[in-house]
């Protein structure tokens, strides 16, 4: 397997964190881990994002990354910053070439064909579906895939603890991305922690 295929099958729920306090980093991450829910997106969304990754990867067991990477110099300071993974909302040709040549696990946004095969002339095969509930669903994500064979998919977005399920029995799915998990405010880590296990749980479903 691919090391974004190993790490996208570590768990079946990806949270997607909004991190607007760095002090949340550790509570949250250690109650996500502690929960089942191993592999953290900390989403380039706030001026906290980055720090808060290089302080999750202080938790035993976390698999930290970045998501919302746009660009090859948001790359560089996210992998700068430590993150072991990147997750793109869209592929262009230079943040796909620059993510493939620096060797770190890639999992660029589609919401097309285009997108699919655009990311298959870069040698990747793995992605996220975005926005999933407003991209035409599950119904658009099974057409979507089936002349790709080859390629497992993240959907995220509109995704939550009622409808991930469905989502995960489809074949091209190997996880789902969600920001359910974790609610906004001052994290409750004993909250945090039974969600996740609730969202751990869904695998075995």
């Amino acid at each position: 397997m691919k090391p974004i295929e190993i790490i996208m099958r570590t768990a079946p729920v990806i949270p997607v964190l909004v991190i607007e306090d760095v002090a949340h980093a550790l509570p949250i991450a250690r109650a996500l881990v502690a929960g089942g829910l191993r592999v953290l997106e900390v989403t380039l969304r706030t001026p906290a994002a980055l720090e808060a990754i290089a302080a999750m990867k202080s938790v035993e067991g976390a698999i930290v990354g970045a998501g919302t990477v746009t660009n090859p110099d948001e790359l560089k300071a996210a992998i700068d910053a430590g993150s072991e993974f990147i997750v793109s909302p869209g592929l262009t040709e230079r943040l796909g070439q620059a993510a493939v040549e620096s060797g770190i696990p890639f999992l660029p946004g589609t919401a097309t064909a285009g997108d699919i095969m655009r990311g298959l002339d870069l040698g990747l095969t793995h992605f996220k579906f975005f926005p999933a509930s407003t991209s035409g669903g599950l119904p658009a994500l099974k057409a979507l895939a089936a002349p790709f064979h080859q390629v497992k998919f993240c959907p995220t977005g509109g995704i939550n603890l009622a409808s991930a399920p469905e989502w995960l029995a489809a074949d091209p799915v190997l996880c789902v991305g969600g920001s359910w998990v974790v609610p906004k405010g001052t994290p409750d880590e004993a909250e945090i922690e039974r969600l996740a296990r609730e969202a751990s749980a869904l695998s075995n479903t």
